[in-house]
């Protein structure tokens, strides 16, 4: 069984391994072949973290599901098949993404011909009649958590790659989804300035901000960074905002939205993989509640002290998992503070010699520029950026977002 006391791995760590690991998927492969390069891959970037010992990949065919990969240590040849209609394959299939996590008492090893009295984890990606079944032997101290995170977060992303060929739209399109949901400038506020501005690093990113006035005295703000590019992360940017549009406009408990949202995401099957979002509600005396899930967190320059508050409450990102709770956090901003929130193409730009940009860079930056208004700290950010990565293309979108309490 899974072990309790064994080190828990941080989700964002954990996350952004994911990613990468889904960034160096060669989109040209053709289906199968892209199945097995992704086995070998995660099994290797991940083998220590999740306590995986090995790994077999199954593909869909007429009637039943043939092997097409194994690595790992076997201790015995994986059967050449199996049927979908056999009890624990019929499990795997239901959920999507299920673990087996007493054998002893589970029909899974046997029945698939892999090893007797170990925990299996199993993961299906695709839709019919081209599915894909990933199975992960065990090794000792896994963690159920995180294996459920990392596995749902593979069956999203596979399967969006799956169908990106057989996709609804194209580049064009994506491009049209993301120009018609960002802002071409902040609404106004009284007693506050705001500045934003979103570069996606190709045609289309996964970036977005969004500003929604409830009336005089309430302005909803948030950013996001959806994992990938092109249209499945434009599909996740747009159901995103306009989740939080909709809901936020008829309930204000923003942690209950949230969770709700997440369902509405996990469910998708046409958008990328996960999203990371910071959502808050400012009052124009200064109140901010907000829902920090899984982004970076904001900056909060305190105008009275030398020092910087980090807005990090809420939960983790949305998307992979189908549930998730989100906790409220709550700041105040005096006359004369600054927030700044960003996304990681800022933090993660490099310099020549691979060095990141990092956040101490970014609040040098504000720190430097602290008497000049909104729009000048957005330019500052962004023109440090750019010459510290010695104006090379961006890796990464990148998005700024300042907001400024007037004294």
């Amino acid at each position: 069984m899974d072990s309790t006391t064994a080190p828990r791995l941080e989700a964002k760590v954990l996350y952004r391994r994911l990613d990468s690991l889904f960034g160096a998927l060669d989109s040209e492969l053709p289906p199968r072949r892209l199945m097995e390069s992704f086995l070998e891959d995660a099994f290797q970037t991940l083998r220590g973290d999740l306590r995986l010992q090995a790994g077999i990949a199954y593909g869909e065919g007429r009637d039943s599901f043939s092997l097409v990969k194994t690595v790992g240590r076997l201790d015995r040849t994986p059967a050449d098949g199996f049927d979908a209609q056999v009890k624990p394959a019929a499990l795997v299939l239901q959920h999507g993404v299920y673990i087996f996590a007493d054998p002893d008492h589970d029909e899974a090893p046997p029945r698939f011909g892999l090893v007797p009295r170990r925990p299996v984890a199993a993961v299906v990606v695709g839709q019919r009649p081209k599915r894909y079944v990933l199975f992960f032997l065990l090794a000792d101290g896994w963690v159920r958590e995180e294996l459920d995170f990392a596995l749902n977060t593979v069956r999203t992303a596979l399967g969006s790659r799956l169908m990106e060929d057989r996709a609804l739209g194209s580049l064009e399109q994506a491009a049209e989804i993301q120009q018609s949901l960002l802002l071409d400038e902040p609404p106004a506020f009284a007693g506050f300035e705001l500045a934003a501005r979103s570069r996606p690093a190709e045609e289309v990113g996964g970036d977005f901000f969004d500003f929604a006035v409830f009336d005089e005295d309430m302005l909803g703000l948030s950013i996001g960074d959806a994992s990938g590019h092109g249209l499945p992360a434009a599909l996740l940017v747009r159901d995103v905002v306009t989740g939080l549009r909709m809901g936020l406009e008829r309930d204000l408990k923003i942690a209950h939205v949230f969770t709700k949202l997440n369902r509405v995401i996990h469910r998708s099957t046409l958008s990328s993989r996960f999203v990371s979002v910071f959502y808050g509600e400012l009052e124009r005396n200064g109140n901010l509640i907000y829902v920090n899930a899984g982004h970076q967190p904001p900056l909060l320059f305190d105008a009275g002290k030398d020092r910087v508050i980090e807005l990090s409450t809420g939960g983790t990102v949305i998307g992979p998992l189908p549930e998730v709770r989100f906790h409220r956090g709550m700041a105040y901003l005096r006359p004369g503070d600054l927030l700044v929130m960003c996304t990681d193409g800022i933090l993660e730009r490099r310099a020549p010699d691979g060095t990141f940009f990092g956040e101490e860079r970014l609040r040098e930056v504000v720190r430097q520029k602290r008497g000049a208004g909104a729009s000048a700290i957005l330019e500052a950010i962004f023109a440090a950026a750019e010459a510290f990565g010695a104006s090379r293309a961006w890796e990464d979108d990148a998005t700024v977002v300042v907001v400024l309490r007037q004294a």
